[in-house]
């Protein structure tokens, strides 16, 4: 399932499952422990996942192979399910929602307690763990992703230096310039907006952050207009609009196809797309496929610079919990803990580790040697922001808001850029007044 990193970054979502009150049962105790004797630990656990392809393919068994190694008397079956969020958000009105499962983004922050198991302390969590913030409620962890995800531009390197661009865009105005380029000397399309998909739109939210190197980014949503003048999202929406109404998309993007769209940007048919690092070993596969060089996949910041520096926001794939209710608890945990700290899912997905020592995967090196800035954003006020998204039916997570920009700068759609944003605005801030009440 490649929409995975759209969700989990939209964690946390301020709605309640309809008729959903936690269950019932009481969380006492309900602590999800670390195991001293793996050899004492048994039971059987079943682990739900968006990664139908890791499942079908067996990479999944292979994973439990090696952790069985470790726990050999846990039994791990696995469950993947293609429309995920819809198919855990009817569950969850029970007690059987797997041993171990992925955060669905329906749930409210606060009623993780109700939901998930507790994995320890952030201040105990937080000295090993990257992203701990982002599940923490009244001090104690709910979740740990066993990856984190960057925002960022997939890009065919081979077809940019063709246009004559070798070095990384550093403004907005650079970025067009370097796609007019693209059209002008090659025969790619210079941007595809993968409109159709919907989903891959709603990954122009994660500029948040990285235009200004902000890691109070999320307060600033809950506290401010994220439309205001120079806001990180009125800037990269505003190169969204400009790249569409410049023609330097494809041509009817009511037509675009992402699957398509992986072995295209591989062959150099299509020279750009803003997706995450989640993408690359996709792309580089279908590069693999269609006899095109891997090598040529390259991953580029959102052309903005602070203090010189091109900074990139890092953030939590979806984040494993444990059952609360689940019969088996400390097996459940083990393989959260396996999984996070000694699979080799990190590697197999070139992604980013949630350890804090871990070095930087080596599709990103010329990240670190670039002088990139990676920073965290504060999701301390993430709920609050999901609640006020909800309220004022914006729909940062959701495809149509991009939808409809992409319509209006391709013409689909009446109006001026500078009044759809306006209205953005109004209805935002309008929500902030009745947020927590």
């Amino acid at each position: 399932m490649n929409r995975r990193t759209v969700l989990a970054m939209a964690v946390g979502a301020a709605l309640l499952i309809p008729g959903c009150t936690g269950t019932g049962g009481s969380t006492k105790g309900a602590d999800a422990k670390a195991a001293d004797d793996p050899s004492k630990v048994t039971g059987t656990i079943k682990v739900l996942t968006v990664r139908t392809d890791l499942v079908q393919d067996g990479t999944m068994k292979r994973y439990a192979a090696e952790f069985n190694k470790t726990y050999p008397k846990v039994k791990v079956e696995f469950e993947a399910l293609t429309n995920y969020e819809a198919e855990v958000k009817i569950r969850m009105n029970t007690e059987n929602y797997g041993d171990v499962l992925l955060i669905p983004a329906v749930i409210k922050k606060a009623d993780y307690p109700k939901f998930f198991a507790s994995l320890g302390t952030q201040a105990e969590r937080s000295k090993k763990y990257r992203f701990t913030d982002f599940t923490t409620v009244n001090g104690k962890v709910y979740g740990q992703s066993p990856v984190g995800v960057m925002p960022g531009f997939v890009y065919n390197k081979r077809i940019w230096k063709e246009a004559g661009v070798t070095e990384w865009p550093t403004t907005p105005a650079e970025f067009l310039e370097s796609l007019k380029a693209i059209k002008s000397k090659t025969d790619a399309i210079p941007y595809y907006t993968n409109f159709s998909a919907g989903w891959t739109l709603t990954s122009w939210t994660y500029v948040d952050g990285a235009v200004h190197c902000d890691p109070q980014a999320t307060t600033k949503l809950a506290e401010g207009d994220p439309w205001a003048k120079d806001a990180d999202l009125r800037v990269g929406d505003t190169l969204l609009h400009d790249i569409v109404k410049s023609g330097l998309i494809e041509k009817d993007p009511t037509t675009s196809n992402w699957e398509e769209s992986k072995p295209r940007t591989a062959k150099g048919e299509i020279a750009t797309q803003w997706l995450g690092t989640w993408a690359i070993v996709q792309f580089q596969d279908a590069a693999k496929k269609a006899g095109a060089n891997p090598d040529d996949i390259g991953f580029m910041p959102f052309p903005s610079q602070t203090n010189g520096k091109h900074c990139a926001t890092v953030a939590p794939d979806y984040n494993q919990a444990v059952n609360v209710h689940s019969k088996h608890k400390e097996a459940a945990r083990a393989w959260v803990d396996w999984f996070t700290d000694k699979s080799s899912y990190v590697e197999d997905n070139l992604a980013i580790s949630p350890l804090k020592d871990a070095s930087m995967p080596e599709v990103l090196k010329p990240y670190e040697e670039a002088g990139v800035e990676l920073i965290e954003v504060d999701d301390a006020k993430g709920a609050e922001v999901k609640q006020i998204d909800n309220t004022s039916e914006v729909g940062i997570y959701a495809p149509e808001y991009r939808q409809n920009l992409v319509d209006l700068a391709r013409g689909a759609r009446k109006g001026s850029l500078d009044d759809f944003l306006a209205d953005l605005s109004e209805r935002w801030t309008d929500a902030q007044k009745t947020a927590g009440s």
